[in-house]
């Protein structure tokens, strides 16, 4: 019996379809990338959703993301939903060594952080934004620490030493990067090659974004570079011939770049958001050069991965996604007709397409060729209405079955399912004068708490009774020392005084290759406090942080609070 392969799946954040050597852009180079196309498969019409953690949901799941409980990017609605299995799981119970390192973007608190979700070993943030990609603050099995260098070279560095560690044990390695999602930084020796080169390709024309473009170009180079590492490591362990290598992207292109004459970016459901790049190498498995035309989508890699380790997925829930592995290997199969659906926003606000293999339908009533037609420019509804009928039938019935999974997110957030409960400043809500630090809540911790009726709350459910530490993570001037602050739940309350100071400059934006807008935050270096233990009973209700002192100016900012269980209730 032939030995179990081993997974990698590397992840690309923002990287549009367009951003490879190996689709014809020809103003940067990605060797690494592209060889996994020459040696293995290229998926011509590859799908995901606009934004990250609904793609990311597709892949771990394999079923539509509005069946996961995935809603959105921030403040709770990327959680996937406890009670779905994740690729994580299903090779974990075939035997596997599982590790994710990077951007997991699909909940934060136990059961919902990647430990609870079948992955051994996790490196790196749960968050959407992170503010700073030089020595960043990450995360290693619920523990923060401070990393050395370039984020997407730690990450990688920490994933090659997960697969030297295996030895002959199959592993499914998750390498998630945050690149090249904003903000804009990259090592000068990837970045200088852009600073000042002509770019040939069209870009569309978006006057004033010419510093995004170059930074993201060298961003790919960086990750391209790194994949190229993960790939001689496998070479020189001997491994690469029964590893599967995946490598695909979370949307569209994050800002002005080109994307194949492709209408969209990031955020849309038109083409050019919703088609990446997706290529998967597995030598002696898949012929060299196998381009794969037919539509798919992040929904089946899992069936498709899962088929290739001989793994089986349970039947607790019902796949969305496609085994392609037939396809993949050339051997006769019928694909079944079907179609894609793409969600982004809420209510009103929501925006919809569906993608067959030769169109797309739209909201609003146009269908499009795609292939032949890029830009979108010509509406074939008229031409078309037995299509247009097909199309918006499944729409309506699809959008009618998942309807409850489009609704507002009420669930609150899981207090002591674990160890240790991390609520980011994300998670919680800032009442009276209290302001996020940036524009999106992701990366973002809370300022001007300066009057008693300012607070900060996180709606949370306490899983069971218990005793636990609470711990601030802060930031005061000395001006400012001496507020006497309170957390409530249910009645049940915690003083304490902040007595040390910790003021320190805010970084970040010194990194930046292009001016950040409102959505990463800048970031601190946050000092934690014990504020005492407190007893908390189970129930769901709201955990309330306020001020009843304020000697000085302000009380303090604050990036997280962390809930340690140190007992039973007293």
């Amino acid at each position: 019996m032939a030995a179990m392969p081993n997974v990698v799946v590397i992840l690309a954040d923002d990287q549009g379809w367009g951003d490879l050597g190996q689709h014809g852009n020809r103003d940067l180079s990605t060797p690494a990338i592209d060889s996994l196309a020459k040696q293995g498969a290229c998926f011509d019409r590859f799908f995901v959703q606009p934004v990250c953690a609904p793609t990311r949901a597709e892949f771990l799941t394999g079923r539509f993301f509005s069946r996961t409980g995935v809603r959105g990017v921030s403040t709770g609605e990327e959680r996937i939903n406890p009670d779905e299995r994740t690729l994580a799981d299903v090779l974990k119970k075939a035997g596997y060594a599982t590790a994710a390192f990077g951007k997991w973007h699909n909940g934060s608190q136990p059961p919902y952080h990647p430990n609870d979700r079948g992955f051994d070993e996790f490196t790196g943030f749960t968050s959407g934004h992170w503010g700073n990609y030089f020595d960043p603050w990450l995360e290693h099995n619920g523990a923060l620490f401070r990393a050395k260098g370039y984020i997407t070279d730690y990450l990688t560095d920490q994933a090659m030493a997960f697969v030297k560690k295996q030895g002959e044990k199959p592993f499914f390695c998750y390498l998630a990067y945050c690149t090249p999602h904003s903000p804009m930084q990259v090592p000068d020796r990837f970045y200088d090659k852009f600073a000042t080169k002509h770019l040939e390709m069209e870009y569309g024309g978006f006057p004033g974004k010419e510093a995004h473009t170059r930074a993201a170009l060298a961003m790919v180079e960086n990750m391209d570079w790194n994949v190229g590492r993960v790939l001689r490591l496998l070479d020189e362990l001997g491994k690469s011939d029964n590893t599967i290598v995946v490598y695909f992207s979370d949307n569209g292109p994050n800002g002005p770049r080109w994307n194949g004459g492709m209408r969209g970016i990031k955020g849309s459901v038109q083409e050019g958001g919703v088609r990446v790049p997706c290529l998967m190498r597995w030598p002696g498995r898949i012929r060299a050069g196998t381009t794969i035309r037919e539509v798919a989508g992040a929904v089946d890699l899992l069936p498709t991965i899962a088929a290739a380790a001989g793994a089986t997925v349970d039947s607790k829930q019902p796949l969305d996604g496609v085994n392609l592995l037939s396809l993949l290997q050339g051997k006769p199969s019928v694909m079944p007709a079907r179609f894609l659906m793409t969600i982004q926003g809420h209510g009103k606000r929501m925006n919809w397409s569906v993608r067959s293999q030769d169109f797309r339908w739209e909201k609003g009533g146009g269908l499009f060729d795609p292939v032949r037609d890029p830009m979108q420019r010509e509406n074939l509804a008229t031409r078309h209405p037995e299509i247009v009928k097909q199309m918006s039938d499944f729409a309506d019935a699809y959008l009618a079955d998942v309807a409850s999974g489009l609704e507002k997110d009420n669930r609150p957030f899981t207090v002591g399912y674990g160890p240790v409960t991390w609520l980011p400043a994300r998670d919680g809500n800032g009442h009276g004068g209290v302001r996020r630090s940036g524009g999106a809540p992701n990366c973002s911790f809370f300022t001007r708490w300066t009057k008693p009726s300012d607070s900060i709350d996180w709606h949370v459910e306490v899983g069971a009774a218990g005793r636990f530490e609470v711990i601030l993570h802060y930031t005061c001037p000395v001006k400012d020392v001496g507020s006497v602050i309170e957390l409530e739940f249910e009645r049940v309350k915690l003083q304490t005084r902040i007595t040390e100071p910790h003021d320190p400059p805010p970084y970040g934006m010194e990194n930046d290759r292009s001016a950040r807008g409102g959505a990463e935050s800048f970031v601190k270096d946050f000092r934690p406090m014990s504020m005492g233990e407190i007893d908390l009973p189970a129930g769901d209700g709201m955990l309330t942080l306020r001020a009843m002192e304020i000697p000085g100016a302000s009380v303090a900012e604050v990036r997280w609070l962390e809930l340690r269980r140190v007992g039973n209730s007293q």
